[in-house]
């Protein structure tokens, strides 16, 4: 497994957010991670960032341990997250927003090339790289903020509810380069409440809920579970 998360818990002021869930993300593929609002899905996105602290419980990614890095060595390591809201920088260039997610990195030639993957990911970034991120739709602001977390030429993407407030024609363009972006070898951690799309995606799912992993297995497998399909599909 290229991401391994055993046992992990984190408390929010002493209130258990995870309790102990273990999971793991190979080498290529989806993995998705569906429930409930406040089921620990962003808690488990952070805590594999660094950006909250594991109360208990270890994090190893590539054979490295990384629940003790701060966030920048994650990122440095291999992993970028593009978090919930997209959180792209307003009064930045489309450009300029690009670059910051090559911040860490000092070969310029390659970052060079690596726009120009990303601009073949989202022509629609090309035609408005010059243009202020805070003027972009909110689709276009979700495109920027995976092409920036791309920039870091990340070994694992992590995707925290990336159809949030988009329209239908909107989700499917984002759910076409998540899957290309899996194509290209990336694997990536999809994070989403709907959960008929992120089955659809992902090759592997869990199931979390108050902060257990409640059920595990390959995505359409769980997808056809009569739990599953209740809680979560409307069915």
């Amino acid at each position: 497994m290229l991401l391994r998360v055993e046992n992990l818990s984190v408390n929010y002021n002493k209130v258990a957010a995870l309790k102990g869930i273990s999971l793991g993300v190979p080498e290529e593929g989806i993995v998705t991670i569906i429930g409930a609002n406040g089921a620990g899905k962003t808690t488990t996105m952070h805590a594999v960032s660094a950006l909250l602290p594991v109360s208990s419980g270890e994090i190893w990614f590539d054979d490295r341990r990384i629940d003790t890095l701060p966030p920048e060595k994650v990122v440095a390591a291999g992993i970028a997250q593009v978090p919930e809201g997209r959180r792209v920088f307003p009064d930045l260039t489309v450009l300029e927003n690009l670059r910051t997610g090559a911040f860490l990195r000092r070969d310029k030639a390659a970052v060079d090339e690596d726009l120009e993957m990303v601009f073949a990911h989202f022509p629609r970034l090309k035609e408005r790289r010059g243009q202020w991120a805070k003027l972009l739709s909110g689709g276009e602001q979700q495109m920027l903020a995976i092409g920036r977390a791309l920039m870091a030429k990340p070994r694992l993407l992590l995707l925290d509810e990336p159809s949030m407030g988009l329209s239908p024609v909107m989700v499917q363009e984002i759910a076409r380069i998540v899957l290309a972006i899996s194509k290209r070898g990336v694997p990536v951690v999809l994070v989403e409440q709907n959960a008929e799309l992120a089955l659809r995606l992902a090759d592997y799912a869990y199931v979390l809920e108050t902060g257990t992993v409640a059920l595990e297995g390959p995505a359409d497998t769980l997808h056809d579970n009569p739990h599953v399909q209740s809680a979560y599909l409307g069915g």
